[in-house]
């Protein structure tokens, strides 16, 4: 029996593309197979059981013959592919350029993702700076505003038109139906000034007091194109009449003991600003250990030429695309938008995975152990308790890949000189 011929077509660090050739008498071996398969079970008018002629096998099972065939030779050929290739893939491979004509070889091509194996000669002897950020009287100022925001009344104002910053009730009807009877109005609640309506629709409702109406024309702006390149075109206008039914005034409350009682078990304003100063600082403290890794991650990718797979990429582009909800016909230029990120994410996990494996730094069974109990205890509910609800939740490789990171990034710290540096 002749051999299945697998030619390497190209790769990178985490894919491999191959070119897999199936000759003729395998695939002839595989269809007589597939024809006794069928002609066994096969209950044709007019024949028993296992005695149709083949011909009439062939008719009436040709479509499901050729399908059986298929699998059984791309199966072996992905098998002889990872043998010859000597391949660790980690997902089941893509297959392209099917090529199935009678009396031919059958020729496919297998895009494989494989597992990247990184080496890297420099992981330390760099110079980092860590800076944290300091907290401002400023900085706790504009939390407390934030906090007035929240709690903020609206107030009915009469007689007066409104301004940017007021609430206003609206009802808005489209009036260009081609001279079908106009709909129902629609009613909307817009903060003018805060870009929740067309700049030419709030024009329209700030020239108007409570109980008027006016009719106006509007330009409706085009969504993001899907194409950067598209030529620029006139915004789509529409007449509409608008009606101003209310209007309200944010009243903000005092900065007072009330507002630190009413926000939270605070006894005090001060026992507010302590907190909102402790969790700033907590912030500033968070933001100074991710910018330090970043840092340490540019370093270590630059010293070692880390590259970023296309086909790794492409995935992260992929996940990327799917959790935000992107259509599929918007994906190229949100690829376009994003792939510098995407770059960046890859070259990061490639970096941590290559510690992880020379220094043998993954999270253990007792380090998960440990977390889960410092957890609980934090929480102030029994450990086996709150296993048993990560496990539910599948969270454990996700507390697992934290954990198997925080002792990468240990690691690599540790072999750096790192400046703490006062704003």
């Amino acid at each position: 029996m002749s051999s299945i011929t697998v030619e390497k077509t190209a790769e990178d660090l985490a894919s491999r593309s191959l070119r897999v050739t199936v000759p003729v008498d395998r695939v002839e071996e595989a269809e007589a197979r597939a024809l006794k398969y069928y002609a066994k079970r096969a209950r044709l008018p007019g024949f028993r059981q296992g005695k149709a002629p083949e011909a009439v096998v062939r008719r009436r099972f040709g479509d499901a013959i050729r399908q059986t065939v298929l699998e059984e030779v791309v199966r072996e050929g992905w098998e002889e592919a990872k043998t010859a290739e000597s391949l660790e893939p980690v997902a089941e491979p893509s297959i392209r350029n099917l090529k199935f004509e009678a009396g031919s070889p059958i020729e496919f091509d297998l895009l494989v993702e494989v597992r990247p194996s990184l080496k890297l000669a420099r992981t330390g002897g760099f110079t980092l700076t860590r800076q944290v950020r300091p907290v401002t009287d400023e900085a706790v100022e504009e939390q407390l505003q934030a906090l007035r925001e929240q709690k903020a009344t609206w107030l009915p104002v009469v007689g007066v038109r409104p301004t940017a910053g007021q609430m206003v009730r609206v009802e808005v009807t489209s009036l260009e139906l081609d001279g079908e009877v106009p709909p129902e109005p629609q009613s909307h609640e817009v903060v003018l000034g805060e870009q929740q309506a067309v700049p030419a629709l709030e024009e329209l409702i700030m020239s108007l007091e409570p109980g008027q109406t006016t009719e106006g024309v509007v330009s409706i702006p085009a969504g993001p194109s899907a194409d950067p390149t598209a030529p620029a075109t006139e915004p789509p206008s529409r007449r509409v009449r608008v009606s101003l039914q209310e209007v309200k005034r944010k009243e903000l409350p005092p900065v007072d003991d009330a507002l630190a009682r009413e926000v939270g078990e605070f006894d005090s304003l001060d026992a507010l600003k302590e907190t909102i100063r402790t969790d700033l600082g907590s912030d500033a403290v968070r933001e100074a250990d991710s910018s330090l890794r970043e840092q340490l991650l540019a370093e270590l990718a630059s010293a070692n030429d880390v590259p970023a797979p296309e086909s790794l990429v492409h995935r992260v582009m992929h996940a990327y695309a799917h959790a935000y909800g992107i259509p599929e016909e918007q994906h190229h230029a949100f690829e376009s938008q994003f792939h510098g990120i995407a770059e960046s994410t890859v070259r990061r996990d490639l970096i941590l995975g290559a510690v992880v494996e020379q220094e043998q730094l993954a999270a253990t069974e007792a380090d998960v152990d440990a977390k889960v109990a410092e957890m609980a205890s934090a929480r102030g509910v029994e450990t086996g308790q709150l296993y048993a609800s990560l496990q539910k939740a599948n969270r454990l490789p996700e507390l697992e890949r934290a954990l198997t990171e925080e002792k990468a990034f240990a690691w690599l710290l540790a072999q750096s000189t790192v400046n703490e540096v006062s704003a």
